[in-house]
């Protein structure tokens, strides 16, 4: 069975930094898109950042780039999310997700991780 776990969200002072991983199990992430999505109560969920199949092209929501990176290690079967100089508003359930199209859209994926929290305050 298909299945994704997130880790490494926590509680961090503005300007820190945390490390979120996503393994995948049931599956190998050769053959997926990857996507890192984020959601607040009372908003749908945000695309944070993505990348291509065959480590291609990457995607990161304006808000993120040059503080978060995306990468992937194909040998763990695991993605990653970088995430330096946080600010509050990051502070969010953070997703990752696995679909053979991804994209910056939640469509183009179809497993989910049940998401992790992070809460960037002082």
């Amino acid at each position: 069975q298909a299945h994704l776990a997130e880790s490494g969200g926590g509680l961090v002072q503005p300007g820190g930094s945390l490390r979120l991983a996503c393994a995948a199990s049931g599956f190998s992430l050769d053959y997926y898109a990857i996507g890192w999505f984020r959601q607040v109560p009372g908003k749908g969920l945000e695309g944070v950042s993505s990348i291509s199949k065959s480590d291609g092209p990457t995607y990161y929501i304006d808000s993120v780039k040059g503080r978060f990176t995306i990468s992937r290690d194909n040998n763990r079967n695991t993605v990653y999310l970088q995430m330096n100089n946080l600010k509050p508003e990051d502070t969010a359930v953070y997703s990752c997700a696995i679909g053979l199209y991804g994209g910056e859209h939640p469509s183009g994926y179809d497993y989910w991780g049940q998401g992790t929290q992070v809460t960037v305050s002082s």
